[in-house]
């Protein structure tokens, strides 16, 4: 009986046990066949694998980020949207973690609620944010030599 409780307290105290936490469980673009996890209106908009691992750190939730593991189905190859995070929830006597984020659908919903308050999500850092202001810088975005679609815009606007 010894040995059980042994392998049980080992077993939750290793990060092989803690849930596995990917960008597509909390992305509204992707559908629930895609992998979406939680309701779409409570979902984020193309989040990384690092703005999970920075507001899972900020929560006081102990994770690990673990940047060659890709989730299956998702089959872009961009490596900006690899990586998946690990999250404890249980200690290795079994009791919770986190006062209030106990479950695996509860960190995904925090998670969700949290990642569109980052400052990197106002100040440019993601690529919702960078896609809007480079199509308002226009020709400023096409004189640094970034800006392919923003010039074919400009031109159209000059004819």
């Amino acid at each position: 009986m010894m040995a059980c409780w042994w392998l049980v307290c080992c077993h939750l105290a290793s990060p092989h046990s803690w849930i596995c936490i990917y960008p597509a469980y909390i992305n509204s673009r992707k559908t629930v066949a895609e992998g979406r996890r939680i309701p779409k209106e409570k979902a984020v908009d193309n989040p990384t694998p690092r703005e999970i691992f920075d507001v899972c750190s900020t929560t006081e939730l102990q994770c690990t980020f673990e940047d060659n593991k890709r989730y299956t189905r998702d089959w872009t190859q961009d490596p900006a949207k690899m990586g998946r995070i690990r999250v404890q929830l249980k200690n290795s006597d079994g009791s919770p973690c986190h006062k209030t984020l106990q479950t695996r659908k509860q960190v995904m919903l925090h998670l969700g609620e949290m990642i569109p308050k980052l400052k990197s999500r106002h100040s440019g850092g993601s690529g919702a944010a960078t896609a809007s202001g480079g199509a308002d810088a226009g020709g400023a975005s096409a004189a640094s030599g970034g800006g392919g679609s923003s010039s074919k815009k400009s031109k159209k606007k000059k004819k």
